[in-house]
Formats: C-alpha cells, structure tokens, sequence
C-alpha cells in the first residue's frame, strides 16, 4: 500500500485525494521526508490506525486552530507579518544537507540574515554547525547545543546553532 501511494502522480489526484495521500505517506514514512519516503518499522512505536484518523485530525485541529498557514516564499512572509509583536521561528534547510525539495543558496542565507537585522519584531534562527552559517549569522547572539540525529541505524552526535534577534 505504501508503494503504490508513492507511485501515484499527485497531479491526477483530488485535493482532499493528494491530503489524503501526503497523510499516508507522511504517517508511515521514516524520517518524514517529502519525498523519497522508505516506511518506517519498529517494534514499540504506534502505527496508523485507520479507524482513528478523525480522533488525530480532530486533535491536530484542536492544537492548531488559532494558527494562520500560508504558502508563501519566506521573504514574503517575514515582510507581511513584521511586527513589533512579532516572534518568528526561523528554521531554513541545514546548510549543504540535501533533501528539503528546494535549492537554497548561499544567496539566501545572506539575504535571510540581512532581513532578521531589520525586523521590527524578534526572532529565532536554528541552523546545522558550520563554519559558514557561523560567517552569516555572526551578528546575532548564538547559543551552541548539541544534537543527536537518530535518522537511520546509527546515532550521530552534531552540533547546532540557536540564534536570537534580541
């Protein structure tokens, strides 16, 4: 079953269809990666249950129901919702790590820094250690934390930076 969903072509599908599909996938898939998915199995964890998915959509909607979602390019989003009330939580793709589905450039980390100087309100930035993202980012305060990444059959113990406009 969850091949065959990763074989459908989104574009031929319904939107209440793609939903459907995208919640399958997701729900199953190891890692959450959008694309690319392998399922994931395990001996303790709790898998879909088919009888319950409106108790867990109903849930997400309890937990998500003041929040505003758009579809936007970041840039827009951090012009139209500036404010001095404002906290952004900035999370863009880890600096030379693939799989996000979208290039980011160099160009946009510079940009994204230049922009998080000039907010009106606050935010926060976290990133994967590297010596570059230290290089862009090095205006704003820092905090250094470590990290275990469980993707996979080995644990690996990485570095990331927390960053803060204030």
């Amino acid at each position: 079953m969850f091949r065959w969903c990763q074989l459908q072509h989104p574009e031929t599908l319904t939107d209440i269809q793609r939903a459907a599909r995208f919640y399958y996938l997701q729900r199953l898939a190891w890692g959450g990666k959008a694309t690319g998915q392998t399922p994931g199995f395990g001996r303790g964890g709790k898998g879909l249950n088919l009888l319950r998915i409106e108790e867990d959509l109903s849930a997400a909607h309890l937990r998500l129901h003041k929040v505003t979602v758009e579809h936007l390019a970041w840039q827009q989003c951090l012009a139209k919702y500036d404010g001095t009330d404002t906290l952004f939580f900035l999370d863009p793709p880890y600096w030379e790590t693939e799989g996000y589905g979208t290039p980011f450039g160099m160009e946009q980390y510079q940009e994204l820094a230049t922009r998080m100087a000039a907010l009106k309100g606050a935010a926060i930035l976290t990133i994967n250690d590297h010596p570059a993202m230290r290089e862009v980012f090095s205006p704003f305060r820092n905090r250094v934390v470590p990290i275990r990444y469980t993707i996979g059959r080995q644990a690996v113990q990485r570095r990331e930076l927390i960053y803060t406009t204030w």
